[in-house]
């Protein structure tokens, strides 16, 4: 299985914050889940991956460093509608059709009707969910090999979130395809995404299958006198209430046989993101 997306040592500095040597490989035929808080680097990563910005580092696409010729392979979804608000959907259309080689028209048509978008409506006159609805048909009108989206299940509701995550499924169907998502909306993820790689701070706190973190990882149940004959170092984050504490455990089943008093449940992408972000430090 040969990566489609590949990201060595990506390096951004601004005043107060550092994307600080990212690493990050979209295998093909998966999709790879892009986490972090607010302000972590997910936006500058992917600006960087665009060419968007400059960074030290290095990427490549389909092999490939960025060049002119591979953006008919790559379709981009970013957080904010990339047309004028002047322009209609045909308008859109005529624009790009001159832009990539690929681009498909009766397929581009049959997005607008899969996603119920008006043809000659203003975008002004469109809500977020519709545009982000109109970059997504916009994305897979050339048929490209590649999706990078930035926030592109933001804005929509729940019954059409599952449509478009059907189609990025749909998408990477074979081993030739391949999606880099960023989301706060981290149940898609938990639902559609293969990989998950989760910008804390700039840095890559962790990476790897999705399914196998969620079974490695666990949220521990205790009171405060449990937690107290607990060694330093257990704990990666840890949240203490009037009635109890929380706390995330890397290792799930390595601590429940270590501490078989304890309860040790599940976790989900969130409680890895919030236990890390904002829970105490052990």
């Amino acid at each position: 299985m040969k990566n489609v997306i590949e990201v060595r040592g990506m390096t951004k500095r601004y005043d107060g914050f550092t994307l600080d040597h990212v690493n990050l490989d979209v295998p093909g035929g998966t999709i790879m889940g892009l986490i972090g808080e607010n302000g972590a680097g997910k936006s500058t990563l992917i600006k960087g991956i665009l060419g968007l910005i400059h960074c030290e580092g290095e990427c490549r696409i389909l092999g490939q460093t960025l060049t002119d010729g591979l953006k008919n392979e790559i379709g981009v979804v970013l957080d904010e509608s990339m047309f004028h608000d002047a322009l209609d959907s045909i308008q859109i259309e005529k624009i790009l059709s001159g832009v990539f080689s690929g681009w498909d028209r009766r397929l581009y048509v049959d997005y607008l009707d899969k996603f119920q978008l008006p043809a000659k409506k203003l975008l002004k006159e469109f809500s977020r969910g519709m545009k982000m609805k109109l970059s997504i048909a916009t994305a897979l009108a050339h048929r490209p090999k590649v999706l990078i989206l930035d926030e592109a299940t933001g804005g929509l509701d729940p019954v059409v979130r599952n449509e478009i995550l059907d189609e990025f499924i749909n998408f990477v169907s074979d081993e030739e395809h391949g999606v880099l998502i960023s989301s706060h909306i981290t149940s898609d993820l938990e639902r559609a995404a293969d990989y998950v790689t989760y910008l804390h701070q700039g840095t890559v706190f962790l990476t790897g299958e999705k399914d196998e973190l969620l079974r490695s990882y666990g949220r521990l149940v205790c009171s405060t006198s449990d937690l107290e004959l607990l060694p330093k170092g257990e704990l990666l984050g840890l949240r203490q209430g009037k009635f109890g504490c929380e706390a995330l455990v890397r290792d799930r089943q390595t601590f429940a046989r270590r501490y078989a008093g304890l309860l040790i449940e599940p976790v989900s992408l969130e409680d890895i993101m919030v236990f890390t972000g904002r829970g105490e430090r052990t």
